[in-house]
């Protein structure tokens, strides 16, 4: 496997000054506010002030450029609030002062729904709420191309308002073109204990829950001090997309390929069968769980050596398969 990360990039943390630009903060009418949260002083940016609009827009046209294409970048998760996840606990939310107002929230959506050509991008399910998004009461912005990130996956009472924020933002559908994902919820010390128990936990099992949300990859950070690396891998081969070659045939010109997602979710990029190194031209891109897709590549002999390559995978990377197939 090869070494991951998740940097994060944010404006505001609880105990903390904000991180807006030092030329931002020197305006004479760019006022911050302050507030205890996470029983913390935590400075929070001023959202009414059009720099610091434009600078986050900017901004972020500028990182989905340089990154649309670049394999080493998986998703892209975005959002406003603390951690990024819509929510502001103490104070509370002030839309257009401490938080974004909704139209430029969505000003902010539709640009960088437009910018990201490939690279996929997400939203907390938080943004569900109607109180502070704009999002789940217009059409509009619900057809936008962005994916989930559930931050509190497995806790207790996932079932109540977690599904609701998932129902609200049509995660039944929205799956099939965007991705879906999450962190292992911190709610208690219990919950990260037992969150990849292969007994499971709060009445269901961590494959159960991720199958249920075609959930595609999984923040877990805390694990290794709870579970074996065999469970985690387990736990994490059963997210996402898993292919299966059902039928195979080839002749001295053609090879065809019959392969089925076995999986929970898409794949979210392009892959292409391949024989010999030459790439059909059809992309298994968006299989769903369960579908098949069966391909023709120029290239065969008597025993071609079958691949799935992808534009998305770094060096060392490759896509497997499963193929069990009898003479």
């Amino acid at each position: 496997s090869q070494p991951s990360s998740n940097p994060s990039l944010y404006y505001v943390y609880p105990g903390a000054e904000t991180t807006v630009p030092a030329y931002i903060k020197a305006i004479s009418d760019y006022q911050e506010t302050t507030g205890i949260t996470e029983g913390k002083l935590t400075h929070f940016p001023d959202w009414s002030h059009p720099e610091l609009k434009s600078a986050t827009l900017n901004f972020y046209s500028a990182l989905v450029a340089r990154y649309n294409t670049d394999p080493r970048l998986a998703f892209l998760q975005v959002g406003f609030g603390l951690w990024g996840e819509y929510h502001i606990y103490q104070p509370g939310v002030v839309l257009g002062q401490n938080f974004p107002s909704k139209s430029f929230q969505e000003e902010f959506l539709r640009q960088l729904d437009a910018d990201c050509t490939v690279l996929r991008w997400s939203i907390s399910i938080d943004a569900g709420s109607s109180s502070v998004t704009p999002i789940a009461n217009d059409p509009s912005i619900l057809a936008l191309g962005f994916g989930l990130f559930d931050d509190s996956f497995m806790h207790e009472g996932h079932a109540d308002y977690n599904r609701d924020m998932f129902l609200a933002l049509e995660y039944s559908t929205r799956y099939t073109a965007s991705p879906i994902g999450g962190e292992l919820g911190y709610y208690t010390y219990y919950d990260q204990q037992n969150a990849l128990n292969v007994g499971g936990m709060h009445g269901r099992t961590y494959e159960q829950l991720s199958a249920q949300y075609f959930v595609s990859y999984m923040l877990g950070n805390d694990q290794p001090s709870y579970q074996t690396d065999a469970r985690i891998k387990q736990a994490g081969m059963s997210n996402g997309y898993r292919f299966k070659i059902t039928a195979f045939s080839s002749s001295s010109s053609q090879t065809r390929v019959t392969v089925q997602n076995t999986g929970i979710a898409p794949l979210y990029y392009d892959a292409f069968v391949a024989a010999n190194g030459v790439q059909s031209s059809e992309s298994l891109k968006g299989l769903l769980p369960g579908q098949s897709q069966s391909v023709t590549i120029e290239s065969g002999g008597d025993s071609p050596t079958l691949t799935i390559e992808s534009p998305r995978l770094v060096s060392g990377q490759v896509i497997q398969f499963e193929a069990n197939l009898q003479p």
